[in-house]
């Protein structure tokens, strides 16, 4: 969920209910991954009127972030291999 909502953001700003949406999570849970990211330094919030809208704090987590979604992307389309007995 972390990651997917770090996908997101690193994709634009959003605010706690788009991004509740997009992931298909309770706002509650999506609050407090939020504020679980928000500790670790991942993403910050500014305030719009009424709402905190997200944004990630770091460029280098963004590319990170591509880079594991491209490995993950990478993998899902290769065929299964086999592994080595006793290897």
């Amino acid at each position: 969920m972390r990651l997917h909502l770090v996908w997101i953001l690193a994709q634009g700003e959003c605010d706690v209910s788009g991004l509740a949406e997009q992931v298909g999570g309770a706002l509650p849970a999506v609050s407090q991954h939020l504020t679980k990211l928000r500790l670790a330094g991942l993403v910050h919030a500014r305030r719009e009127g009424r709402r905190q809208v997200y944004l990630v704090s770091d460029p280098d987590v963004v590319t990170v972030v591509q880079l594991m979604i491209r490995q993950l992307a990478d993998r899902s389309n290769r065929p299964p291999t086999a592994h080595r007995q006793g290897a």
